[in-house]
Formats: structure tokens, C-alpha cells, sequence
């Protein structure tokens, strides 16, 4: 039976997702020399930290999260590609910084690697949290 989504609030998730997004915006500062371990490993950490966002707010089961979390980076890649396809340039330079201005295959890799980290980390989880019982 699927479960409903619903509005609430996760604060352990709230403060995973703060703190995730203090790492990518070093690794998008101080990271900006590491080349491929600012692109890559960026990517794959965006993924986890919007997974992370959407549980803070809205409740549901991991996969779907996790999936959604996943579209949001293909969405992001499209439009990089749609961008340049039709020479668009975003006059915001944080803005690009965050959104990235070219689509690259290795992005999609990363997201997918963000992806199974997501759904590997929260089974690890699940294996170690308490379960709690109905009184």
C-alpha cells in the first residue's frame, strides 16, 4: 500500500541539511581549485543535501524522496544543456556557480552515485536506529 506524503517537520534532517550545505558552499569557495573533487564530489553531495531538505519537510517513504532528489539534479543538468543549446547565460554569477552553466555526463554519473549513497546511508541507518514500539 503506498503511504500518503505529508507536510512535517524533521529537525535531525533540517540540521543534516544545514550542515551539508555548509560543505558544498566550501567546497564551491575554498574547493574552487580541486577540480574534479569540487565538480564531482559537489554534485554527488547536492543530491544528498536535497534528499535531506525534502525529508526535513515532508514525509515519506525513502525512495521516492531519494528518486525526487535525483530528478531535481537530471532537471538541473537539462537545463544546462537547454541553456546552451539555445545560448542563455545567467547574469547571476552565484547563481551559475550553484547551477553550474555546462551539462556533462559525469554530472548525471554523480547524481547517481548521490543517489545510491542516499538510499546505502539511510538502510545503514535504519540498521542502528532504535525501533520504537506502539504502547
Amino acid at each position: 500500500m503506498i503511504r500518503a506524503m505529508r507536510w512535517r517537520f524533521d529537525p535531525h534532517s533540517f540540521v543534516g541539511a544545514a550542515a551539508l550545505f555548509l560543505v558544498l558552499a566550501l567546497l564551491a569557495t575554498v574547493g574552487a581549485r580541486w577540480g574534479w573533487v569540487r565538480s564531482f564530489l559537489g554534485d554527488v553531495l547536492a543530491v544528498a543535501w536535497v534528499y535531506l531538505l525534502f525529508k526535513a519537510f515532508v514525509g515519506a517513504r525513502v525512495l521516492p524522496l531519494a528518486l525526487a532528489a535525483f530528478a531535481v539534479g537530471l532537471l538541473v543538468e537539462l537545463g544546462q544543456y537547454l541553456a546552451a543549446a539555445w545560448q542563455w547565460q545567467i547574469p547571476n554569477r552565484a547563481l551559475r556557480i550553484v547551477l553550474g552553466a555546462t551539462a556533462d555526463g559525469w554530472d548525471v554519473l554523480a547524481y547517481a552515485i548521490g543517489f545510491v549513497a542516499v538510499l546505502a546511508a539511510e538502510q545503514a541507518f535504519r540498521a542502528v536506529r532504535p525501533r520504537t514500539s506502539a504502547p
